[in-house]
């Protein structure tokens, strides 16, 4: 169903964008950049994460961490993951498939900077085997998403 929720936001949002879907698993930033064939700062991974009771989203280039103190001086309290029960609720995608696109309800988007550094990054698309190519700027566009310095 989550595969199937982020391919009708992009045929709602963006018809030329198609969602890739690989025999491979890209569940994690290596094995997303081996089987889509960038560099792993490319693969735009999502973090669920609790700021009081609200839940967001942070999307953040591949190998970059949060860094504790800029999200605490950002948001006023330390980000809190949320496991991976409380993700599928909050996006219906499974943990290495989760993204910013088909959500059952909307959620605050923050696109981290780093992902300015490139033309096209791969965010996942609603499973661990499915992701989609996307310009970072145009991808904070289609999610409302603000774009943030959170990272190390």
């Amino acid at each position: 169903m989550s595969l199937e929720s982020v391919r009708q936001f992009f045929r709602e949002n963006a018809p030329d964008i198609s969602v890739i879907v690989t025999e491979a698993s890209s569940a994690t930033v290596a094995l997303a950049a081996e089987a889509h064939g960038v560099e792993p700062d490319q693969i735009a991974k999502t973090i669920c994460l609790r700021i009081g009771e609200d839940v967001v989203l942070v999307v953040t280039a591949g190998t970059k961490r949060l860094d504790n103190r800029k999200f605490k001086d950002r948001f006023g309290v330390k980000p809190r993951m949320l496991d991976a029960e409380a993700v599928v609720e909050a996006t219906s995608h499974p943990v290495g498939g989760v993204c910013p696109f088909g959500l059952p309800s909307p959620l605050k988007v923050y696109c981290d900077q780093s992902l300015q550094a490139f033309d096209e990054v791969v965010p996942a698309a609603g499973a661990t085997n499915a992701a989609v190519k996307i310009a970072p700027e145009r991808m904070r566009s289609l999610v409302d998403g603000e774009w943030a310095d959170l990272c190390q």
